[in-house]
């Protein structure tokens, strides 16, 4: 699914009004009838108080256009406009004039707090109040109604993005913002949604069809992606009944040290697990007897060194390379890493303390393969690229090192960004019980298992993050999140394969009343 910018969905409301040959405010009709429609269909008429507050611009006016039609089909209704300016919107005011005809209890112009509405913890609240289009800051008596809102405790709803929220920075101050149950948002989810700083001001969203341009739609190239299964299915490339191991690639895990190999046997059976034709792994000596007994399937090679990588020599030709997990940075480990970088000529996957070692020696980084696949969490990101200021700083700092180093970067988190240049994957999948050791392991083996394969490191990263999570997130109905661990990760890759192809079950219908009448 594309996340369009905040300006993409200005041209995509200006080209869709024009090709339709619609007016603005027929399009804003539209927009908000599809959020009464989802509103009626949950409600199916109860009487709960609905407070609607709306803003003086364009998202006002859908607050209106909802007010009357929950007004028309008999709800019990509160509509205030929040009087924060002077300045009209043309469509706020039209849709203003058309409530007058509907009803003859006019919309409350609240000015200060003196007019905040007593609402009860029963009732709901609609906050149509700011759009994306909020430039300005907001006065303090709307950001003290923010905070009556939260006190009440009533289930809010927003209207395509909670009001005081940018779409390109993260508030200074989280009581200035208004914290929404639920947000039905317009042409696409907002990257805030997924941000870690900006997430918790909406606990669900949704995206309503509001009917826009389907070529503006389908032809918009935009900066950000958010990954399901729908955009993963393509990716997925099935095998031919003839095919053999030899075509699946050969991955080789690098990694380990004295009480770490658990961290290479991880990433080795994720990455076979994955499918990868052939997996050896690399480790210090001291690590051969443990994962010829953990992992059967795998070959083993080892460093002269009996406790840490210093010298890797191999006699394969790998396809892949997956360095990093559990090796320490030893400076012995540093200078072997050091030398099999330049003699390296296979595509890399580097993790842990691959990556902290390029923290400590960035001129490293120029040794890189272009479409070297980084994989941080966030205290590895920070030694890589530096304290960031926030979630955005983070990201634009993270496509200035991509662009500069030629590298794609999987930034770990409840919802995992791939990172290639200006562009950004978002991941839908996965769960807190991948907050556990070894998650991380598992994850570079898979997308190591993808390249052996024959995916390219984006694909296989973008299509790596996905199943990680989606096997997570079928574990933990068995594990539940605290007691979910790495290896229940590579136990269900599996299903999360075979999720691919599964159909949504239809809704069961409900029970019959066989009492008699």
């Amino acid at each position: 699914m594309k996340i369009f910018s905040r300006e993409q969905v200005y041209e995509g409301d200006r080209l869709t009004a024009e090709r339709q040959n619609i007016t603005s405010t027929e399009l804003m009709e539209r927009a908000a009838t599809q959020i009464f429609n989802w509103i009626h269909m949950r409600m199916q008429g109860a009487q709960v108080p609905v407070h609607v507050f709306c803003g003086i611009g364009n998202n006002g006016g859908d607050g209106l256009v909802l007010a009357r039609h929950l007004i028309i089909h008999g709800y019990n209704v509160k509509t205030y406009v929040v009087n924060y300016s002077d300045k009209r919107s043309k469509d706020f005011l039209i849709n203003y004039d058309r409530i007058k005809t509907v009803t003859k209890d006019w919309p409350l112009l609240m000015k200060s707090e003196e007019d905040f509405p007593q609402i009860h913890p029963d009732d709901i609240i609609v906050d149509a109040i700011f759009g994306i289009g909020l430039n300005r800051s907001v006065v303090d008596w709307v950001k003290n109604l923010f905070r009556h809102f939260r006190s009440t405790k009533a289930f809010t709803l927003s209207v395509d993005i909670p009001s005081g929220l940018r779409t390109d920075r993260v508030p200074e101050n989280e009581d200035n913002v208004v914290w929404a149950g639920y947000t039905l948002s317009f042409a696409s989810p907002k990257l805030i949604f997924f941000l870690p700083e900006t997430a918790k001001y909406t606990v669900q969203w949704e995206v309503l069809d509001i009917g826009l341009d389907q070529e503006f739609l389908f032809s918009t190239v935009t900066d950000v992606e958010l990954i399901g299964k729908h955009e993963v299915l393509p990716i997925y490339v099935p095998r031919d009944k003839f095919s053999h191991k030899g075509q699946f690639g050969h991955s080789l895990i690098i990694g380990g040290s004295y009480g770490k190999i658990g961290a290479v046997t991880l990433a080795s059976k994720g990455a076979l697990t994955a499918g990868a034709g052939l997996v050896s792994a690399f480790i210090p000596k001291c690590g051969y007897n443990v994962l010829q007994s953990s992992l059967p399937e795998a070959m083993v090679y080892t460093d002269k060194n009996e406790e840490l990588i210093t010298d890797v020599k191999f006699d394969i030709e790998p396809t892949v390379v997956g360095i990093g997990v559990g090796i320490g940075i030893n400076s012995k480990t540093i200078t072997g890493f050091e030398a099999f970088l330049k003699q390296n000529k296979s595509p890399l996957v580097v993790d842990a303390d691959g990556i902290n070692i390029l923290s400590k020696k960035k001129a490293l980084l120029k040794l890189l393969p272009e479409n070297t696949v980084l994989t941080p969490h966030p205290k590895e990101l920070e030694r890589l690229i530096g304290v960031w200021k926030d979630d955005f700083d983070k990201l634009d700092r993270v496509k200035a090192f991509s662009k500069e180093h030629k590298v794609i970067v999987v930034l770990k988190g409840a919802n995992t960004i791939t990172v290639l240049e200006d562009k950004l994957y978002v991941n839908t999948t996965g769960n807190p019980g991948l907050s556990t050791a070894g998650s991380g392991d598992v994850l570079t083996g898979i997308i190591t298992g993808l390249i052996s394969q024959g995916y390219n490191p984006l694909v296989a990263s973008i299509f790596g993050v996905y199943l990680h999570g989606r096997s997570a997130d079928i574990a933990v109905e068995d594990y539940g999140y605290q007691s979910l661990i790495a290896s229940h990760i590579i136990d269900y890759l599996g299903e999360a394969f075979i999720d691919l192809f599964k159909q949504p079950e239809p809704p069961s219908k409900p029970e019959e009343n066989n009492e008699e009448k």
